[in-house]
């Protein structure tokens, strides 16, 4: 099952009418089928967990086990647990109110899987960002067939033959290919599309669904802000938040993006997350817990950008002592002061080691500044002080918030999880995600007695004009 799919649209559409078929033939699987699934699913998680981390450091060239482990590996098994405890009760149907107007009808919610869900999956966290989808599309009932990044070719393989322990390819297909398949993909007729990446490529998947009418979800990113409010010590803010910007290299949709600093305590966040760093990371050349840049064309990007922001007048200090290694791809955090928004690094998503900090004189000026911008896909607040967090919380929007941390807000799996705007639309995760690939059908059972004869013509009876007076009131 799961074969590599080359740029062949009639190819892709047969897998798709496969699916379908199958699909048609169990229209609504069991609850048990669909736990069975699920903890298969897991166990196939546990016991590939060497093959992923050795592939995934194939795809890198290096990265971290543990980064693996604690990013994509645990978030999957921990979402599966949640999962299967819950589904019992997000799968029953829900009662509602009739009403006195459709009384004695009664009207209850079924949750009914969509089909066949297309799960589009980029390369930065390849494992939980297409397990973590397929076990909410399993969960809900669907067929999926999971677009893979042709950047993690070795993680990709490992991902195909476990699958195929578990599933038939008429239930889960796995695909690769360059950019021209992606938008085949994209404009195959699905029952919904989830798309995690950039901004730019979620517009044209959102336009290549719109011509099917497939609904969408499109977890994007943005530049997320870290605000260090004036009460926060700088060593707990910069202990806070530093993990968030160095896991996988900040390859990261919810890393950090930038700093906002009181203007007073900007050197002082530097030298803490120097002091941080070097803790966490020492001898950083050959630091095993550090990863790489996953290929040269992004690594190539990120020099650019901090070339372009040096040439403009940006002053950049590096975690570390010493210049960017020109023989392995491998960064740490470039701490950028003196930013103009003419710059590159304050233009679009930075996606890696790079971390501009903006001095500010007041909350009110910080708050400004974030809301002059596209809405992040998170915001992250450092205070302790509950008037600034409730102000920051009421005045600013974004997809999610942590208050005293960063990223971990993700792996809270009873909670949804999406962008606003341009950093997203739609959520997953928990039962939002359980919702989002099911239909949710409006059943009226109407019994014996018929109510509804009261308004049939002809109008203007004794009975109607009662009716309707009593309920124009």
């Amino acid at each position: 099952m799961n074969m590599a799919v080359d740029n062949n649209q009639t190819q892709l559409r047969q897998l798709l009418t496969d699916q379908r078929a199958r699909f048609q033939s169990n229209p609504a699987p069991s609850y048990q089928s669909r736990v069975d699934k699920l903890t298969q699913l897991k166990q196939a998680l546990l016991d590939y967990q060497q093959p992923i981390i050795d592939a995934l450091i194939n795809d890198y060239g290096h990265r971290s086990p543990n980064d693996t482990i604690i990013s994509d590996i645990m978030p999957c098994v921990n979402n599966i647990n949640y999962t299967i405890k819950h589904l019992k009760s997000w799968m029953k149907p829900s009662r509602r109110h009739a009403g006195l107007l459709l009384s004695p009808s009664k009207v209850s919610v079924q949750y009914q899987p969509l089909g066949v869900i297309g799960i589009i999956v980029p390369w930065n966290f390849p494992v939980m960002l297409s397990m973590g989808p397929l076990t909410t599309a399993i969960a809900a009932g669907n067929g999926a067939m999971l677009k893979m990044s042709e950047f993690t070719p070795a993680t990709n393989a490992v991902l195909r033959k476990m699958l195929a322990t578990i599933f038939d390819s008429n239930e889960v297909e796995l695909v690769e290919g360059e950019a021209d398949v992606a938008a085949a993909f994209s404009a195959l007729p699905f029952d919904h599309i989830l798309f995690t990446g950039s901004t730019v490529v979620g517009r044209h998947v959102m336009r290549a669904a719109a011509d099917n009418l497939t609904p969408v979800t499109l977890e994007l990113g943005g530049k997320s802000p870290a605000i260090i409010a004036p009460d926060m010590p700088i060593d707990t803010a910069v202990e806070r938040l530093i993990f968030g910007k160095c896991l996988n290299a900040g390859q990261i949709c919810v890393a950090p993006d930038y700093v906002l600093c009181p203007a007073e305590k900007v050197d002082a966040f530097i030298a803490a997350y120097q002091r941080r760093f070097n803790k966490m990371y020492p001898n950083f050349d050959t630091n095993q817990d550090y990863g790489n840049i996953i290929n040269d064309r992004q690594y190539q990007r990120l020099l650019a950008v901090l070339e372009d922001a040096k040439a403009k007048g940006a002053t950049i200090t590096s975690a570390i002592d010493g210049p960017i290694s020109i023989t392995q791809r491998k960064i740490a955090t470039q701490l950028v002061t003196h930013t103009t928004d003419d710059m590159l690094i304050m233009q679009d998503e930075i996606f890696g080691p790079i971390l501009p900090i903006i001095s500010y004189q007041s909350v009110d000026e910080a708050i400004g500044y974030i809301n002059r911008n596209d809405r992040p896909l998170a915001l992250y607040l450092m205070s302790f002080e509950q008037q600034t967090q409730q102000q920051v919380l009421q005045q600013t929007h974004s997809g999610g918030v942590c208050i005293n941390d960063t990223v971990f807000h993700v792996a809270a799996d009873d909670a949804p999880f999406g962008g606003i705007g341009p950093s997203g639309m739609g959520h997953y995760h928990g039962k939002e995600g359980f919702l989002t690939f099911s239909h949710a059908k409006t059943i009226l059972n109407s019994g014996k007695i018929n109510t509804g004869i009261f308004v049939h013509p002809p109008y203007g009876g004794v009975i109607q004009k009662l009716l309707i007076k009593f309920f124009l009131r």
